[in-house]
């Protein structure tokens, strides 16, 4: 059809100069073709059997390495392969309301926006922390925010890479914050979304399990890469049971946030371990970060006062002209923009931005 045919066009030209979101492009999942002609719907629980046609067996293998990898209790773990890092945030706070229906949701304001809404769609209340200027929350305000509220459980959103600067939150000093004003009940969600998976292999994992996380979010598609939106949630699995229903028609427990879910996305992230390994994850992390050093580098010594966080994917500049972030497709908030050195983004792409960005100096 002529309409496809102008709109693959339309996208392969497009993805060429597709570095301002997080999105891996550096991926082949051919040998997954074949399962595009069955319907694979992993509904239910993961670790409840339902049909036959599903895909909850590779859905439990990704589940069990990402617990592995965040640090999970060996014996207090249970997740699901998501649509994306939203549902997983929606989940996390899902589950702090059951715990905690009198608690009071804290989030730093560079949170994504997904969050609000779904605080919203959960009819929480929230307090919005403030932002130091890297992005990362303000740990005195939440401390004298703390102070007022300490008669309220304590639901805290931690940011694990916020959308624009990809500032991350310490977990272990949110806890030393609680821990200050003897705050008993608390949940703390962390939303790993694009960091979450190369943080833990570099092991600056201030965010995990181990650190004081109750439930954890992240993409698949974005680090990992996909051609689908995806994610993982992980939480406790005593707090998961607290949720459970037995459904007859599905045959399975009713513990997702969504009832059909696609086992597509489970076969794409489980063969994306599979081939990659956690060396080979490891080492795309790695090139990553050189590259974003090498574009921030390349920027401070044409006068841009470019700058990223530690450890990060994200370099931010001032907001260039339109006709750049128009044809390099960059993420605009107020005077900043930001390149997102992705998988798939080479150093000879980012010289061709770099060319053409000295061309409006």
């Amino acid at each position: 059809m002529e309409q496809l045919t102008n709109f693959l066009h339309k996208i392969q030209s497009r993805s060429q100069n597709f570095i301002g979101y997080p999105s891996a492009t550096d991926y082949n999942y051919k040998e997954l073709y074949p399962f595009l002609d069955y319907c694979l719907n992993n509904v239910g629980d993961p670790y409840v059997e339902s049909n036959d046609m599903h895909a909850k067996a590779f859905e439990r293998e990704v589940v069990e390495f990402f617990s592995e990898l965040f640090n999970a209790p060996p014996d207090n773990h249970w997740g699901y392969v998501t649509n994306g890092g939203s549902e997983g945030n929606l989940y996390g706070l899902y589950l702090a309301r059951e715990l905690y229906p009198n608690g009071m949701v804290y989030y730093a304001e560079s949170t994504h926006y997904s969050v609000q809404k779904n605080i919203h769609l959960l009819n929480m209340e929230s307090i919005v922390i403030r932002s130091q200027p890297n992005g990362e929350m303000d740990y005195n305000d939440l401390e004298a925010t703390l102070q007022m509220n300490r008669h309220r459980p304590v639901i805290i959103l931690a940011n694990i890479g916020t959308t624009m600067t990809e500032a991350k939150d310490a977990v272990s000093t949110i806890k030393a914050c609680l821990n200050k004003y003897a705050i008993k009940s608390s949940y703390i969600h962390s939303d790993a979304a694009l960091a979450g998976v190369y943080l833990s292999l570099l092991d600056y994992n201030d965010f995990d399990f181990a650190h004081g996380a109750d439930s954890i979010a992240i993409s698949g598609h974005k680090f990992l890469g996909s051609p689908i939106t995806c994610g993982v949630v992980l939480v406790k699995k005593s707090y998961k049971d607290r949720i459970g229903k037995s459904i007859p028609y599905i045959g399975t427990l009713d513990t997702t946030i969504t009832g059909s879910r696609s086992g597509i996305n489970a076969l794409i992230l489980w063969y994306a371990i599979k081939k990659l390994g956690k060396e080979g994850l490891l080492k795309r992390a790695k090139d990553c970060i050189e590259n974003a050093n090498y574009l921030r580098d390349q920027l401070n010594k044409l006068n841009i006062k470019a700058w990223s966080n530690p450890h990060s994917f994200t370099v931010v500049f001032p907001k260039p002209s339109s006709e750049i972030c128009k044809k390099w497709q960059l993420a605009t908030d107020a005077e900043i923009a930001h390149v997102i050195c992705m998988p798939g983004i080479t150093k000879e792409k980012l010289d061709e931005f770099i060319i053409d960005i000295q061309q409006y100096l």
